[in-house]
Order: structure tokens, then sequence, then C-alpha cells
């Protein structure tokens, strides 16, 4: 007899995914910002980091 479906794990793994999909998108986003900047960066870098 096949296993019941884990639903809720399933569930999780696709929202753990979507948050490092999006984590990764902010510190590209981040990146650009103090890349493209004029020197000017404000140090919110050093604490998003941990």
């Amino acid at each position: 007899m096949p296993r019941a479906p884990n639903y809720n794990h399933e569930r999780q793994e696709r929202d753990r995914a979507k948050a490092n999909k999006k984590a990764e998108k902010l510190a590209a986003k981040a990146a650009a910002k103090t890349r493209d900047g004029d020197g000017t960066a404000t140090g919110s870098d050093e604490q998003s980091e941990d």
C-alpha cells in the first residue's frame, strides 16, 4: 500500500525555495544598488549578511 502524501512537507519545501529565491533577488538588488551608487552607501549591507 503506498504512503499517504505529506502535503505539509511539500508546502514547506515550496515556501523554503520561495524564500531562498527572494533572498537571492534582494541580495542582488542591494549589490546592484551599492555598485551603481556614487559611493554614498548607507551600510545596510553589513546588517543583512547575517
